[in-house]
């Protein structure tokens, strides 16, 4: 559920402090072929900035937490945003503190790839990995060509409710989607296995995993936010100026090592 944070006052006590770690990068956008696929897919915009910060967070502070951090100098000179000039985007540094924040919770709970299993069972992907096609159609500026992309965006697909509204909410679930449906001049893959590859390079670097000593079963210890930023006049200024399904930032915490991962992208054409 989405909370927003309007205390644009400057005497507001901070609760938390933090420091960009610039020399933190994320080990799956450094690789050569997922930065190729990326390209291909009209991705090579997603960026990744770390931060660390000064005290214990729960989720009941989310609200504070997120006003606290788009309010920081050492965030908002440093936090890269996407912006479009001449019909390129153009990346820069936001520049501005936030006046308010909505902050959403992102389930993360999925600790296995069988998770997409079942689209091997229903008709959307064969057993050699290829993605079934489908006769053209468009849906809100998406090209949709396979019954990957109809099960991702169609409620009317047969096999959009092979996944459920709380599954397709999980982290996993996004971070596939995203791949999938790529930006406006995507090339698709033919094949599944490069979407699955990198949705679990990429939510492995993201996400952190413990053994709980008791029980000895995995846990997910961090905690996943999506994110957006207005200026005091409600106008939104990260991760973009206009609503899309494929502009997005995710904040991933991992609350023991104080550490805040922001994924984002926006929706466009390249960077240059």
């Amino acid at each position: 559920m989405a909370a927003s944070s309007d205390k644009n006052d400057d005497k507001r006590p901070r609760q938390f402090s933090f420091i960009p770690l610039e020399g933190k990068k994320l080990e799956t956008l450094e690789n050569k072929e997922t930065k190729e696929f990326l390209s291909k897919w009209n991705l090579n915009n997603l960026n990744y900035q770390c931060y660390s910060f000064d005290k214990h967070f729960q989720s009941y502070q989310k609200d504070d937490f997120f006003l606290d951090f788009f309010q920081d100098p050492s965030v908002y000179s440093t936090l890269y945003v996407t912006s479009s000039s001449a019909k390129v985007l153009v990346q820069r540094v936001l520049g501005t503190a936030a006046g308010s924040v909505e902050v959403t919770s992102i389930p993360c709970t999925t600790l296995s790839m069988t998770f997409f299993d079942r689209l091997y069972t229903e008709g959307i992907v064969r057993e050699s990995h290829q993605i079934c096609k489908c006769f053209d159609e468009y849906y809100e500026g998406f090209q949709i060509s396979d019954e990957l992309r109809k099960m991702l965006l169609l409620e009317d697909s047969d096999n959009y409710e092979e996944y459920t509204d709380d599954e397709r909410n999980e982290f996993l679930f996004r971070l596939f989607k995203h791949l999938c449906l790529g930006g406006p001049v995507c090339q698709f893959e033919d094949s599944v296995k490069p979407y699955l590859d990198i949705t679990k390079s990429l939510y492995r670097d993201l996400v952190n995993v413990q053994k709980d000593p008791s029980t000895k079963k995995l846990l997910i210890t961090s905690l996943v936010f999506s994110v957006t930023a207005y200026d005091k006049d409600r106008f939104p200024i990260y991760p973009g100026d206009k609503e899309h399904e494929q502009t997005f930032a995710y904040v991933v915490i991992d609350p023991l090592k104080r550490h805040v991962s922001v994924l984002s992208h926006k929706h466009g054409g390249s960077i240059w």
